[in-house]
């Protein structure tokens, strides 16, 4: 029994051992149960804050974007306010230099019209003169034709009585002839007769003369007949003469007689030619005078128009010259309030000029940065590559490794390994991101790009991306202040959109001691035709401008932000 007895109490023991650690385990693992309920309620607590931190931080973030967003809306308000009033003086300037210009033009015309009218008017009256007197001269000739026909009337009992006179002069001239002529044939065909029977009879005679002669004496005999025959042919030739002047007589006289019955025709004519004409000339006479009543009668009529609208035309001028003098005044007030409007709009423009020439002489400094960091960039970069290049031909040379390609460290058209190319390589876009990209990777031959396109887009110039680094657009003469131009603005360039961030600077890298960021984007839609594009409210003391330097609260441009900045969204630009 003391054995079970001993072996009961060391039963006991273990059990209240288990009991114990049992309960030592409950009480831990109610202790870890709180501890993670705890670490639970402090997890959701810490989660719960940092998401009202979250929302806190989203919505002054969303607020800051608002305030931005307003901000370059009010800017570009108030640059298109300004290009809008410029452009309306500007329009209602030439609506007063085109009303002017009308006016004038009302005036030369209305002169001109009335100048017109006094030459038609004068020139008709000078055509109905010219006719008037063309008529009185047609009348002159028709009473000239009147008096020679009174005339010829008066002459025509003559002129009958000498052709009565001539008539019978021919007809008793004609009987004379026809007399001469039948007395001229009468003896002329009795001597034919009589010298035909006298030849006939000395023929005969001769015959028997010459019979009985040549019987006798026959040697004489042909000597006197040729003789005989001589005479005989004399005597037929002046016989044959005569009869033909006798022919001859005759013709002419039955000329004389044909040439005055033709007379006697043509004169019979113009008898009957010239009673017409006067029948004609009489009716003619009749219809040229009332053709004058009536013409005088146009002519007054005419004349009292004239006068008529002559007086018009002056009643008409003078109301316009009245109408005009009036709208001169109205157009000299108008004008005066324009010129007072002008001088208003040119004092904001002045004003908007002298602010903008800080943001000029700001990015000019920038870009001369630039470049002096693209000079130094290069030169580093040309050692370091000859000096790469000179360790592997010494490492080749002692065997190490091979031989490296030749490469040139001059601007050589004909190398095709020159260290050149590889600085030509740093100006090209390829490795650029499009969606976003930080301007702190760009290279500085791209941000110098970048700060003459925004440069390019401030001054309204027409841009070209290709052109050669380190130029500035229309420098002037000091290379400090472009000369602006007029050229219109190329859509799809970088505009200057100012980024609130505190007192850290710009996340871009150019000097700012205001506190804002110049945040480049492309612009994907043309801004207002009538408002130019906004430009950044850049305070005068952002640029130095006894050394020419950045301020030394700003990082230099291209320069990677801290940590703590990183922080933050950097800002991009789109590349469209």
């Amino acid at each position: 029994r003391p054995s079970s007895g001993r072996h009961g109490r060391s039963g006991d023991g273990s059990q209240g051992r288990k009991k114990s650690l049992r309960l030592a385990k409950e009480s831990e693992m109610e202790r870890a149960k709180a501890n993670a309920s705890l670490w639970e309620t402090r997890l959701e607590v810490t989660e719960l804050s940092r998401m009202e931190y979250r929302d806190a931080s989203r919505r002054l973030a969303r607020e800051n974007e608002e305030l931005k967003r307003q901000q370059y809306k009010t800017e570009k308000d108030t640059v298109s306010v300004l290009s809008y009033l410029k452009k309306q003086d500007s329009e209602k300037g030439d609506l007063i230099e085109k009303l002017k210009q009308q006016l004038v033009d009302a005036k030369k015309q209305a002169q001109e019209e009335n100048e017109k009218l006094e030459e038609s008017y004068s020139r008709q009256l000078n055509e109905l003169t010219d006719k008037f007197h063309q008529k009185a001269k047609e009348i002159g000739l028709i009473q000239l034709e009147l008096k020679t026909i009174k005339d010829f009337r008066k002459k025509k009992l003559q002129v009958e009585r000498e052709l009565e006179e001539l008539k019978e002069n021919m007809k008793t001239t004609k009987k004379k002839h026809q007399e001469t002529v039948r007395r001229l044939e009468g003896k002329f065909s009795e001597e034919k007769q009589r010298l035909e029977k006298e030849a006939e009879k000395k023929i005969v005679m001769l015959a028997e003369r010459a019979h009985q002669e040549a019987v006798l004496q026959l040697d004489t005999t042909g000597r006197s007949v040729f003789k005989e025959n001589v005479r005989l042919q004399k005597a037929l030739k002046y016989h044959i003469k005569e009869a033909q002047e006798l022919q001859k007589n005759s013709k002419k006289l039955e000329e004389n007689h044909a040439s005055l019955l033709q007379l006697k025709e043509t004169n019979e004519l113009l008898v009957q030619e010239k009673v017409l004409q006067v029948s004609q000339q009489k009716s003619q006479i009749r219809t040229l005078q009332r053709k004058v009543a009536s013409l005088e009668t146009a002519l007054g009529h005419v004349t009292r128009e004239f006068e008529t609208e002559i007086h018009d035309a002056r009643q008409e001028a003078r109301r316009r010259n009245r109408e005009g003098r009036v709208e001169i005044d109205k157009l000299q007030y108008l004008l005066e309030v324009k010129d007072r409007e002008m001088e208003r709009v040119k004092r904001l423009a002045r004003n908007v000029l002298d602010q903008r020439s800080d943001v000029e002489t700001f990015f000019l400094e920038a870009l001369q940065q630039v470049r002096r960091e693209i000079q130094s960039s290069r030169k580093n970069y040309r050692q370091a590559a000859r000096a790469a290049f000179q360790r592997k031909m010494r490492e080749a040379h002692a065997g190490k490794t091979e031989y490296p390609q030749i490469r040139t460290f001059d601007d050589r058209e004909d190398s095709t390994n020159s260290v050149h190319r590889d600085l030509t390589e740093a100006e090209r876009w390829t490795n650029v991101n499009t969606e976003k990209v930080d301007i702190g990777d760009l290279t500085w031959e791209q941000k110098e790009k970048v700060l003459r396109l925004l440069f390019a887009k401030m001054n309204c110039l027409p841009l070209s991306t290709s052109s050669a680094p380190g130029a500035v657009p229309n420098a002037g003469a000091d290379g400090r202040r472009p000369v602006r131009t007029r050229s219109p603005p190329t859509w799809g360039l970088p505009v200057l959109i100012p980024v609130a961030r505190g007192d850290r600077g710009p996340e871009t890298g150019i000097a700012s001691p205001s506190g804002q960021a110049v945040e480049p984007h492309l612009n994907p839609r043309p801004p207002d035709p009538r408002a130019p594009a906004p430009w950044p409210r850049c305070s005068s003391p952002s640029v130095s401008a006894d050394d020419g330097h950045v301020p030394r609260n700003s990082r230099a441009l291209g320069e990677r932000p801290s940590s703590k900045e990183k922080q933050e969204p950097e800002p991009f630009f789109s590349l469209g």
